[in-house]
């Protein structure tokens, strides 16, 4: 799966960015931008992909996304058919939560909550009720009236010790020039992941020596090429497995792997079950569900 780069754009006379969709379905469209993301997913049910995470979410689903992380959520059932889909999306930038953590002291906490979300963070059911009905409430307010009630959702998220990451690695800040170094490189290594990719190729790609590749590397993904590139591809055999009916060892030839057997330790290592024991799972959580 290539993610899309998403160009957010917040609006003249605004520090953040709103996004009010309603929809008859979720289309999987996998992406990443560079601003936070808060979503907040109502009247529907189906699965969220977040780097590496896969899941189930149910409505009232509330997940904070760090900076380029990849993402998307994709549903099509309805829990009252009569109402459309909604998805409730805030975009900020790190710079504006900096600023303002730097002219007011007491959103000291909400530079913890940045730091915490790199790898996304999925909050408590207590905690996403409460902050549902604010952010349920921003669309119908006017412009000035929305920001301190963002900040009370933003600094009760910050106090929230059940909230859990769900990726297992954040897509971490890099300076300008190594960032578009490494950018060129995960969009290669995205979009070739099925091939067998030589570590020399992609240090070539970022004009850099093999050490200093593999240190940058390490430094943005968390992980080594290698991992990465594993992740990936057991990444695009779950959405396989999940959204598909095709035979496991084509699931696994489509996902880069020419061995079967490989596959399948490399599939129970990263999710401690089989495929097949992993579709299952999808499908009766979605068949209870229904």
């Amino acid at each position: 799966m290539t993610p899309l780069f998403e160009q957010v754009t917040i609006p003249t006379g605004h520090s953040w960015g709103l996004l009010w969709r309603e929809l008859d379905a979720i289309p999987f469209i996998w992406h990443y931008h560079p601003q936070f993301e808060l979503t907040l997913t109502v009247n529907a049910r189906g699965q969220r992909y977040i780097g590496d995470h896969l899941g189930n979410f149910e409505p009232g689903d509330l997940v904070l996304l760090g900076p380029n992380l990849p993402h998307t959520w994709s549903a099509s059932e309805r829990i009252d058919s009569a109402q459309p889909m909604l998805a409730v999306v805030v975009w900020f930038s790190l710079e504006w939560l900096e600023q303002l953590a730097a002219c007011f002291p007491e959103l000291h906490s909400l530079r913890q909550l940045a730091a915490r979300a790199g790898p996304a963070l999925h909050f408590s059911a207590a905690t996403s009720a409460r902050c549902a009905d604010k952010l349920l409430r921003l669309n119908a307010l006017p412009v000035p009236q929305r920001l301190p009630l963002l900040l009370d959702v933003l600094l009760e998220l910050a106090s929230d010790t059940g909230a859990r990451p769900l990726a297992s690695t954040a897509q971490a800040p890099l300076p300008d020039g190594q960032h578009k170094r490494m950018a060129g490189v995960f969009d290669f290594m995205h979009t070739h992941f099925r091939e067998e990719i030589a570590l020399e190729s992609l240090a070539q790609r970022a004009a850099l020596s093999l050490g200093a590749f593999h240190r940058c590397f390490k430094r943005h993904a968390h992980c080594t090429p290698g991992e990465y590139l594993a992740r990936l591809r057991i990444g695009r055999a779950c959405q396989q497995l999940i959204e598909s009916n095709l035979a496991i060892a084509v699931i696994a030839q489509e996902a880069g792997y020419r061995n079967l057997a490989h596959f399948n330790r490399q599939f129970r290592a990263a999710k401690h079950v089989t495929p097949r024991a992993f579709r299952l799972q999808y499908r009766r959580g979605a068949h209870s569900a229904a």
